[in-house]
């Protein structure tokens, strides 16, 4: 008889899971022992539990398949919920084993006691507690099956001790748990209905998101029978913006005007795989038809004429014959031309600057891109580094971008790029890290050296919170409580044993960069970059052209013009010169 551990461990690694990530602790022992003697299975030991979950999260984004993440008792699987968040949102197969308190005491307020099922159901598919040695078997392999199935966080409740227990051996977990194969697509009365109102449409504009992974070819396809532009949501970014002729970039808060122009112009919007939520960027008059493998998620960001359930792929496999190519693409054109001025203007803001300091942070972003590898990973933290990485990471299929785009979470920069590293370790992994995100799971440099993880880190260092400094000056309001004091992130690096290096100087920022993605191990650079530039949305309300007014009236009142005249020279001065 083996013990309800070994039985655990043996489970997962005939549904090909190699590791588990997390923290030890006594109501775990049962499970790290088990592990420790089954040789072959990986103990991903990091410094904080939030980070094994976002380090599960992304190993299951770039391979496809479950990954798991474990924390002991009370405090140590409740500081899983952040990243168990994050990867129930983003739709990755993770699995949690949350060792809970000794069976007899739950429901005493014992020592370390919390409620595990409530707290982690709202962000999981399963989410159950194991009363027996007997059940557990069977309630494993139930959770492996719904996260696999439905691409979300199951959840394994297990007191410390059943992890111990011996236990017979049965049917249950003796077999790969892996995901079905399903062909999902609209009925023919839908998918004729789609073609009608493509083929009346003089013009169309695709909204293309995440679900159009794996369809890339048909997505283009599509939009060259239409004459469509093609607007992508940040997460579709990685999947159709490469080799795209039909580009115009994003839209929402992140994106580009041209991306914006394009469907406000549109008769119809055709919305692909994308759960796009922000509703003031959909247009007032189009009709909207969306295709969503989730039917819950149609209509809900917008009012919509159709709705379709299915996979893009499957979905367009059989709408393709029903449409009538367009020989009018002049939407098409104006869009593209858009774009075209859109990107150049963009691009321009992405330089030198003659030396000027503090270094842009557009720059550091074009570098980066430029001096990474073909089939980099990127990983970014939420705030000004997304919007950099939005605009200037070029994707060309091989690489990934990998973020918190849906829970929008501070700090998962560098415990993405963790799980990504630890998926390959031979594949450059470059992390885009805000000074604030980077700050709040510091500790986790010290995974990096430890379990010899080659990360590169890119800190964008302006010593403040910048995002919320932009949405403060967007409500009116003058900064407040948003300084960092930060250290020297460089040399903090070299003192913990890795590459590290300060940039303040645009001219040193290019060797920097070579020099610690040519680096055989960890390396950070801590880019001094400028605080006050502005990330303006693709459409500019009335309420924050009032916004920004009331800002500086209000800066200038409150004695700190010295703010307001930093912002000028960094957004106005700069671009007239330009």
């Amino acid at each position: 008889m083996a013990t309800v551990a070994d039985h655990v461990i043996a489970t997962l690694k005939r549904s090909g899971v190699q590791r588990v990530y997390g923290i030890p602790g006594d109501s775990l022992n049962g499970f790290t022992d088990a592990i420790r003697r089954a040789g072959d299975f990986g103990w991903e030991q990091v410094r904080h539990e939030e980070t094994a979950a976002f380090a599960a999260a992304a190993e299951a984004a770039m391979t496809g398949r479950l990954a798991v993440c474990a924390g002991s008792c009370g405090p140590g699987n409740l500081h899983l919920i952040n990243g168990l968040f994050d990867a129930h949102r983003s739709r990755v197969p993770v699995l949690a084993i949350a060792a809970h308190i000794p069976l007899a005491e739950i429901g005493s307020d014992y020592f370390q006691e919390t409620h595990p099922q409530n707290l982690f159901r709202e962000c999981s598919v399963y989410c159950e507690l194991v009363s027996t040695p007997e059940q557990a078997p069977r309630i494993l392999e139930m959770a492996m099956r719904t996260a696999v199935e439905e691409n979300g966080v199951a959840v394994v409740v297990v007191p410390g001790e059943i992890l111990s227990d011996r236990v017979d051996a049965t049917d249950w977990g003796s077999r790969p748990v892996t995901a079905a194969g399903v062909v999902c697509r609209p009925d023919e009365h839908g998918l004729a209905a789609a073609a009608g109102m493509l083929n009346d449409a003089s013009r169309v504009t695709i909204l293309a998101g995440a679900g159009v992974a794996g369809a890339h070819g048909q997505v283009i396809e599509l939009a060259g029978t239409l004459a469509a532009p093609i607007v992508h949501a940040l997460r579709g970014k990685e999947y159709i913006e490469y080799d795209n002729p039909h580009d115009v970039g994003m839209t929402g808060l992140l994106g580009f005007a041209s991306g914006y122009k394009a469907i406000a112009e549109a008769d119809v919007l055709l919305m692909l795989g994308t759960d796009f939520p922000y509703q003031q960027f959909y247009p007032e008059r189009a009709q909207i038809i969306q295709v969503d493998i989730r039917g819950r998620n149609l209509g809900r960001r917008a009012p919509i004429d159709l709705g379709l359930v299915g996979t893009v792929a499957d979905t367009l496999a059989a709408l393709r014959p029903m449409l009538t190519a367009k020989d009018d693409r002049t939407h098409l054109e104006r869009s593209l031309k858009h774009y075209r001025k859109t990107r150049k203007r963009l691009d321009s803001l992405a330089s030198n600057d003659r030396d000027r300091t503090p270094i842009r942070p557009e720059y550091v972003a074009a570098v980066a891109n430029q001096l990474a590898a073909d089939d980099a990973v990127f990983t970014v933290d939420v705030g000004s580094p997304v919007v950099w990485a939005a605009r200037y990471l070029t994707m060309n299929g091989r690489r990934r971008l990998i973020g918190s785009f849906n829970h929008g979470t501070m700090a998962c920069a560098l415990p993405h790029a963790i799980g990504a590293q630890t998926v390959d370790r031979e594949r450059q992994v470059v992390a885009f890290a805000g000074d604030g995100g980077l700050a709040m799971l510091f500790g986790e440099l010290l995974t990096l050296t430890q379990n010899r993880l080659p990360v590169k880190v890119i800190v964008f260092n302006n010593s403040s919170l910048n995002f919320v400094e932009l949405e403060m000056k967007a409500a009116g309001i003058v900064n407040f409580g948003t300084e960092l004091q930060n250290p020297d992130f460089g040399a903090v690096a070299a003192a913990l044993g890795m590459f590290g290096r300060r940039v303040e100087r645009p001219g040193d920022l290019e060797p920097a960069l070579s020099a610690a993605l040519d680096h055989d191990g960890p390396a950070v650079i801590d880019v001094v970059t400028a605080r006050q530039e502005l990330s303006i949305p693709p459409a500019i309300t009335a309420e924050q052209a009032k916004g920004f007014s009331l800002y500086a009236i209000r800066t200038i009142l409150a004695g700190r013009a010295d703010e307001l005249l930093d912002l000028v020279t960094t957004n106005v001065a700069r671009r007239i010169l330009d």
